[in-house]
């Protein structure tokens, strides 16, 4: 098969299409025939040597994919007890598995054939990639391969921090830092169509009106204005509930700052510096909550119970139009290099999608 191997750490130039053993699925996974990747900032960190796979896991960057399923391994097909089961591609269930305290009932897994869109570890730059069974979807009707590959990495990253970690309640109010972006896009959607007050921040006017188009009641220009100053300001010095933070630095002073009272404030990246100082008397008397968290190396059963609540909670959106993936460029395999580019230079809004069959 032909992939993308990163032949050395550095910058995009390193992105080189080589030909790979196809792998074959394990115990529980299936393999898929990729018809395209999304392209994530952990795979900018994977590439430049600062976000090593984990063990066990193919050095193949990737973290999210779109095709068929074209083998399933040992173990892997669904049993019918605990859940509806249709054949032909269509809906199946797992019965409850219990895991580090995960209990996934019902979750959706697929059958040879099926149409998915997964979150992996890695491999995604590949015209084959194993995936976890439980760690599949399926592409959602009205969307195409390109689209559904832009969702698994950003939409279980925001639903397993915003609302299990930061547990955001409809009529509450949220932050998202970097709202342009593919996380970002998909925070405001999210927390829009559950009834919540979403603030966002982006780096040019475009951006924030791309933000208010998504949802957003005021997008705040971080490089001209004080986030802080604006979110006290439309909450009558209440401040916000939530905060999705992906910059933390010298960000976090001023996110406790702009916090109400209970708040809960969520880290899932620190591109602003991994240190801090924090006003911890703040924290005290406004009963602050500091939480993060990261997604890669979780056991499959965390990563089957996001599965679930997605199939339950977002997919039904999507498939409406209430929720819309927002792709902003697509590239062939074989220019991995410049979509890494384009990503490092920030000038993209939603997601970029490399197309691979």
């Amino acid at each position: 098969m032909r992939a993308i191997e990163i032949s050395a750490p550095g910058g995009p130039d390193v992105l080189r299409l080589v030909e790979r053993h196809r792998p074959r699925p394990g115990p529980g996974e299936v393999l898929i025939r990729v018809t395209a990747a999304g392209v994530n900032r952990p795979d900018i960190f994977q590439r430049q040597g600062r976000y090593p796979p984990p063990p066990g896991v193919t050095d193949i960057p990737g973290l999210e994919v779109s095709g068929r399923v074209v083998e399933i391994g040992p173990a892997a097909e669904p049993l019918p007890a605990g859940g509806a089961a249709r054949e032909g591609g269509a809906t199946r269930y797992l019965p409850g598995i219990e895991r580090d305290g995960v209990h996934p009932e019902a979750t959706w897994t697929p059958a040879l054939g099926d149409h998915v869109c997964a979150l992996v570890s890695g491999g995604g730059y590949a015209e084959y990639c194993v995936a976890p069974a439980l760690q599949c979807l399926p592409v959602p009707d009205g969307l195409t391969d390109i689209e559904a590959a832009s969702l698994p990495e950003t939409y279980f990253t925001v639903w397993s921090n915003v609302f299990d970690r930061a547990r955001l309640q409809p009529g509450e109010s949220i932050l998202v830092q970097g709202g342009a972006s593919g996380i970002g896009v998909a925070a405001i959607q999210f927390a829009t169509a559950f009834g919540c007050r979403v603030f966002a921040t982006a780096g040019t006017a475009e951006k924030c009106a791309v933000c208010e188009r998504l949802g957003a009641e005021r997008a705040i220009d971080y490089r001209r204005e004080d986030f802080t100053a604006v979110v006290r300001e439309r909450t009558a010095g209440r401040g916000v509930d939530v905060i999705l933070d992906m910059v933390g630095g010298d960000y976090l002073p001023r996110e406790t700052a702009a916090l109400a009272e209970d708040g809960r404030l969520v880290l899932i990246n620190a591109m602003g510096g991994a240190k801090a100082t924090l006003d911890l008397l703040e924290v005290m008397i406004k009963r602050l909550t500091i939480t993060g968290s990261t997604l890669r190396a979780r056991p499959v059963a965390v990563k089957a119970a996001i599965a679930r609540a997605l199939h339950d909670h977002i997919w039904p959106l999507l498939e409406t139009g209430a929720i819309r993936p927002v792709v902003d460029r697509v590239f062939p395999l074989e220019q991995a290099a410049q979509a890494h580019a384009v990503m490092e230079r920030g000038e993209h809004v939603g997601k970029i999608v490399l197309q691979v069959a």
